[in-house]
């Protein structure tokens, strides 16, 4: 991953890690493949929260898509989506 792109990449996580952290969670970058989907792992209760779902599409996914339009998806790798 380049490092200026993994900068972008985490300016974003940091508009909204407040938020995860201030429930006991936060996110870390696993890997962005060549076609432009970032994995991620949601941590803390984050990974074992029934909204984590939720949190990751409507809050990480919109921040990083956002800050980084070339990304095509977020997917966390430590959710089973039921």
């Amino acid at each position: 991953m380049q490092a200026e792109l993994k900068e972008q990449i985490e300016f974003a996580l940091d508009t909204i890690r407040p938020y995860l952290e201030a429930d006991g969670g936060n996110v870390r970058i696993v890997e962005l493949t060549d076609d432009m989907v970032l994995k991620i792992e949601m941590l803390g209760s984050c990974g074992s929260c029934p909204m984590s779902s939720m949190t990751l599409k409507a809050g990480v996914e919109d921040a990083i898509k956002r800050a980084i339009p070339e990304i095509t998806k977020v997917e966390a790798v430590n959710l089973t989506v039921a």
